[in-house]
C-alpha cells in the first residue's frame, strides 16, 4: 500500500487588510510593499475564530472537490500548527469532534511552522502504511494574527490567516518520494514568540539562511531522487515574500515560470502556503513532477519531490 496526495481544501480568511493604506503607518513606501514583500494585502480572521475552525473551512471547501464523502473511513487526522487552540488538548481532536470523524481515527498535532507541509507530509505517510490506514486528512492551520504585533512592519505586514486540508489515500494523484531534511536550532530565535509576548522577527538573518541553505537542500533531495532540475516540471517554495522567491529564482537559476508566486492578496499562511499553491495543479496533468520545500521558523527546511502517478 502506497499513500500519496489525493486532493486539497483550502480556505483564505474573507476579510483583507490592505498594506498599501498602512504604509506611512509602518514607515515603508508603496514601492517596498509591492516589489520587496509583493503582498498587498493580508487576509485576516475574525479574533475568535481559532485554528480548529480554519480547518472545518478547508474541510468544506475538500468536500466540494471530492465525488465521494470524506469522512466515510477516515482512519487519521493530524493537524500542524504551532498556534493551535488551547496549549492543551490538542487542536486535531477538536477538529475531529468538528468534523464528527469516526472515533476509531487516530489524531494528533505537529509542531511545526514553514517548513511543517513537508515534515507532515512525510510523517503522515509513513504512519498510515506502517498501520495499514488507508485514508487520512492532513490539516494545516497556523493563525499567526493572533500573535502578531500591529506595530511589528515585519510581521504585520506580512503573515495572513488561511487554512488548508490534504486528503491522503491509497489512491494518490501524487506519490510522495524521498524528502531532505535540516534543523540549525542555533538560531532558533530568529522567529520566536516568548511566553507572554508576541511574534518577533529577524527578517534579515531568515533570508541569509534561506539563501544559503534551501539550493544546497535542493540540490540533495534532487540527487536523492536521481533527478535533475530539469526533470522538474514546478518548484514550489514556501511564500515567504517575493523578495525570497525571486532571490532564490536566481541563485539557482530556475525559469521564472516554474517559481510561482502566489500570495500577493493574502499574505504568508505559513505552513499552508505550498499545499494552497499545490492545489491548483493537482489537475495540470502536464506537472509530473514537482519539488516542494519549505523553511523558517526553527530554523528548518524540508524538501520533497511530489510524482504524479
Amino acid at each position: 500500500m502506497i499513500i500519496g496526495i489525493n486532493n486539497i481544501g483550502c480556505y483564505i480568511a474573507s476579510e483583507r487588510v490592505c498594506n498599501l493604506e498602512r504604509a506611512e503607518k509602518h514607515g515603508v513606501t508603496h514601492t517596498f510593499i509591492t516589489e520587496k514583500i509583493g503582498i498587498a494585502s493580508v487576509a485576516r480572521k475574525k479574533a475568535a475564530v481559532k485554528a480548529s475552525d480554519l480547518c472545518v473551512l478547508a474541510y468544506k471547501d475538500l468536500a466540494t472537490r471530492t465525488k465521494e464523502p470524506v469522512l466515510d473511513d477516515i482512519a487519521f487526522l493530524c493537524v500542524c500548527t504551532q498556534n493551535g487552540d488551547y496549549k492543551l488538548p490538542h487542536t486535531s481532536a477538536i477538529v475531529q469532534a468538528k468534523l464528527g470523524a469516526p472515533k476509531n481515527c487516530a489524531a494528533f498535532d505537529i509542531s511545526l511552522g514553514c517548513s511543517g507541509y513537508v515534515y507532515s507530509l512525510h510523517i503522515a505517510k509513513s504512519f498510515m502504511e506502517s498501520n495499514d490506514l488507508k485514508k487520512g486528512l492532513l490539516f494545516t492551520s497556523d493563525p499567526y494574527s493572533d500573535i502578531i504585533d500591529s506595530n511589528d512592519k515585519n510581521t504585520d505586514l506580512l503573515f495572513g490567516d488561511g487554512a488548508t486540508v490534504t486528503l491522503l489515500t491509497e489512491h494518490p494523484v501524487f506519490g510522495v518520494k524521498n524528502g531532505t531534511f535540516e534543523t540549525d536550532g542555533s538560531r532558533f530565535d530568529h522567529l520566536i514568540k516568548r511566553n507572554n509576548e508576541l511574534l518577533v522577527m529577524n527578517g534579515r538573518g531568515i533570508f541569509e539562511f534561506a539563501m544559503k541553505e534551501v539550493p544546497a537542500i535542493v540540490d540533495k533531495c534532487l540527487e536523492t531522487n536521481r533527478l535533475k532540475k530539469e526533470d522538474i516540471d514546478l518548484f514550489l517554495f514556501h511564500q515567504a515574500s517575493s523578495y525570497v522567491v525571486d532571490n532564490l529564482c536566481r541563485r539557482m537559476k530556475l525559469e521564472p515560470e516554474k517559481t510561482p508566486f502566489v500570495i500577493k492578496d493574502y499574505g504568508n499562511t505559513i505552513s499552508s502556503s505550498i499545499p494552497m499553491m499545490l492545489g491548483d495543479y493537482l489537475e495540470e496533468t502536464t506537472k509530473k513532477n514537482i519539488l516542494i520545500c519549505g523553511f523558517g521558523v526553527g530554523l528548518s527546511i524540508a524538501s520533497s519531490i511530489l510524482r504524479r502517478r
